[in-house]
């Protein structure tokens, strides 16, 4: 099994940035179609971003695009989603999650194969 571990959330103020990481351990990653979901309280889990095995493309809800940006180094088997300007409706949970096949939809939770277990995200107003 493919094991994902996310880490770097915390509490920000409002405006403020954040970088979270997801290292992914087990069978070969860098194939691999990454992505970001979050979970807000009271809230289904929503798509945030999404980059291909390359880092050549990568895709963004329309409620982050221009301030959030995802990347990725194959060498380190880990995955980053820059969160800039953060607004207190950001906070959720937030997870990192693997697509074998990559012909599918990068933004349907159901299409990825392995999830990690989270890392809490709070932005203080």
């Amino acid at each position: 099994q493919v094991q994902l571990v996310e880490s770097g959330g915390g509490l920000v103020q409002a405006g403020g940035s954040l970088r979270l990481s997801c290292a992914a351990s087990g069978r070969t990653f860098s194939r691999y179609t990454m992505g970001w979901f979050r979970r807000a309280p009271g809230k289904e889990r929503e798509f945030v971003g999404a980059i291909s095995w390359s880092g050549g493309r990568s895709y963004y809800a329309d409620s982050v695009k221009g301030r959030f940006n995802i990347s990725r180094d194959n060498a380190k088997n880990t995955v980053y989603l820059q969160m800039n300007g953060l607004k207190p409706e950001a906070t959720a949970v937030y997870y990192c999650a693997a697509k074998v096949d990559s012909s599918g939809i990068y933004s349907a939770a159901n299409e990825y194969n392995y999830w990690g277990q989270g890392t809490q995200v709070t932005v203080s107003s």
